[in-house]
Parts: structure tokens; sequence; C-alpha cells
């Protein structure tokens, strides 16, 4: 959530200078403590103004918004963003309306503390033996389809290479002191907060992530050997000297081939 409008702090200051001060209308018993009418209101125009720059008064105010006014209270200055883009503001202001205990992660973009809508959580069911969608739906409630839109599933099939599903989270009495984890799963192609039944994830946090990158990686590596009709030690020397890059091992592989064919023409 950063700043979109790096406005020079400077500029509140002079606002501050140029209000009217309040002692400047005393005259009356009521001007002299400067509550009249006219200063009930925080604004550029009067001395409460200086109120806006104030980090302390500005965290009380900002405790109490929704995610999208957080998110444009950052792009006033810079004084505000370093207040609303601070990360126990962004926590806080996201676990308020669940009443959550805890969240803990790191999401990959800024943008995901944007929006706290119920669409952002997601139950962690690891699975077992004979479990299908549809008796999972039955179990917590919710739509088949919301459970394969949530985890990027084109058919019922895809459960049998996964080893947990997300579980769409209808209910938001679930959070109400919960601990939840900013997790990329790597089927859903997303960033969501998990929660887990057991109250943490399964061993170290992102332990399904990695597994399910080795998985991809094996899958991808014997999908080159099909193709470059190669052993697995040569499929993995291209893929070494072009750094993960398939296309650029592909090329790597085709030129020392075709330099092959070239000598062996030549003699």
């Amino acid at each position: 959530m950063g700043c979109c409008g790096d406005e020079d702090d400077d500029i509140l200051r002079q606002l501050i200078a140029d209000s009217p001060s309040p002692q400047s209308t005393t005259g009356s018993p009521e001007n002299s403590t400067g509550l009249d009418s006219s200063y009930s209101v925080i604004s550029p125009m009067n001395s409460n103004f200086s109120a806006l720059i104030s980090k302390d008064i500005l965290r009380l105010i900002f405790e109490r918004l929704p995610l999208t006014d957080l998110a444009r209270a950052a792009c006033v200055c810079r004084v505000w963003n370093s207040v609303a883009d601070d990360r126990e503001m962004l926590t806080a202001v996201f676990k308020s309306p669940w009443k959550l205990k805890d969240v803990i992660g790191n999401p990959s973009s800024r943008s995901f503390w944007c929006d706290n809508g119920l669409h952002k959580f997601a139950l962690s069911h690891r699975l077992v033996r004979g479990d299908t969608v549809a008796s999972l739906a039955v179990k917590f409630s919710v739509q088949v389809m919301d459970i394969k839109r949530l985890n990027n599933m084109m058919s019922d099939h895809g459960i049998h290479s996964r080893q947990r599903l997300l579980i769409p989270i209808t209910n938001p009495e679930v959070l109400v002191n919960s601990t939840c984890y900013i997790e990329l799963d790597s089927y859903a192609k997303r960033e969501v907060a998990v929660l887990y039944p057991e109250g943490k994830p399964y061993g170290k946090l992102g332990y399904l992530s990695e597994r399910t990158k080795e998985k991809e990686k094996s899958r991808i590596l014997e999908t080159i050997k099909r193709s470059m009709h190669e052993d697995d030690a040569t499929v993995r020397y291209y893929l070494s000297v072009s750094n993960g890059d398939v296309r650029a091992a592909f090329s790597l592989f085709s030129d020392d081939l075709r330099w092959e064919q070239q000598q062996a023409r030549a003699s």
C-alpha cells in the first residue's frame, strides 16, 4: 500500500502556520478556550488541523477506518503514509472486522492488505483417503463450484494430485480468536489467509508449497527429457547453465546439437 502522491510535508506545516489561532478570536469566555463552533470540525481552516500531522492521533483515527479508506489515507502525504502503511496498523485493521487473534506471514504484494473480505480467508483441509469434492462440500456446507474455483480445479479428479484443499469460509464466526497464516497456494495461484483446524500449519510454514514445487520441477524435467531424447544428467546440465530457464536450455541444446552435426559432416 504505497504512497500514491508524495506531497511535501511542508505543505501541511504551511497550512498550520496560516490557519487562524484560537487566541486571535478571544473576546468572549467561550472563545477563550478555542472551542467555538467554527473549530468543532478538524479541517485545514482551523487550529485543530495540527492534529492531522500528529502520528499518535493519526493512529487512533486510522485504526477505526476500513481497509479501503486506510489505503486512500496512505496516498495523502508522507506523514499519513508512514502511519497507514505500518505493518502493525495494516494487521490491526485487517483483523478488526473478524476479531482475529493474529495474522502471521508476509504477503508478496502490499495489495493483499487492500481488501479483507471473507473471500480472502480459507480453511486448510488435509486430504485423506475417501475424500471427494462433493463430500467436502457437504461437510463444510459450501458449494462444490466454490471449492473448485478457490483451488483452481477444472474437474473433481484434480483432488488426487493434492495433499490439501482450501475450503471457502462462509461462517465468519470461525474466524473469531483464530490465527491465520498468509500463504501463496501453488495450486490456487493466489494469496489467502489460511486457517488451520489444528491451530498451526502442518510441519513448517510453507511445507505444502515447497513440496509441490519439487513435484513441479520433476514433471518439467521429465517433459524436457522426452523432448530432448537425452538422459537425466544432460537435461540437468542444460537447465543449470541456463539458470532454470527452459527456453534457454532448449536453445543451448539446439546450438550444441547443430554444432555436433556440422562437425560430423565436416569430417
